[in-house]
């Protein structure tokens, strides 16, 4: 087992270039490659699907959903749940993952969002069907659950 000092992870033994590293002391470039991959907007990326004569279901579920309060600035927390019905594509689930991170610091109401979230799910993917859920959590004392759909679902 190497010891610390020889750890072998590129983040911790990766020398920044001199442009990187002069961007950092600037602040204008964030030093966490996750934040990088977010904030350049992550496009949604699809894959061909395997089996599109048959119907089937992809269910997806994105526990760590957030983005801001329009009239607070306070942020919103939510579960989102994605089922669908593969078109011609199926998301690719990386993609997926940065594009919801995407919104963490946008300020949005819960019906906008979630409406906005289903139609670049379907633009891009082109689904036989479609259901998006955004359980956000309680605030004062109110719960919200807002859910989306498009297109009609299929018997599998």
């Amino acid at each position: 087992m190497p010891s610390p000092s020889t750890s072998s992870t590129p983040a911790a033994t990766t020398a920044a270039t001199p442009a990187a590293t002069e961007e950092l002391q600037e602040g204008t470039v964030s030093p966490h490659y996750g934040e990088r991959q977010i904030s350049e907007e992550a496009p949604l990326i699809c894959f061909d699907n395997p089996r599109r004569g048959r119907a089937y279901e992809v269910a997806i579920e994105l526990p760590e959903f957030t983005c801001k309060c329009p009239f607070s600035g306070y942020p919103d927390f939510a579960v989102l749940r994605l089922i669908y019905q593969p078109g011609p594509s199926v998301l690719e689930l990386k993609a997926l993952k940065l594009y919801v991170n995407g919104w963490r610091d946008r300020s949005i109401s819960h019906e906008e969002v979630a409406n906005r979230i289903l139609d670049d799910l379907v633009a891009a993917a082109e689904p036989v069907w479609m259901q998006l859920e955004a359980d956000f959590n309680p605030r004062g004392n109110v719960h919200t659950v807002i859910r989306v759909s498009h297109g009609q679902r299929q018997d599998c």
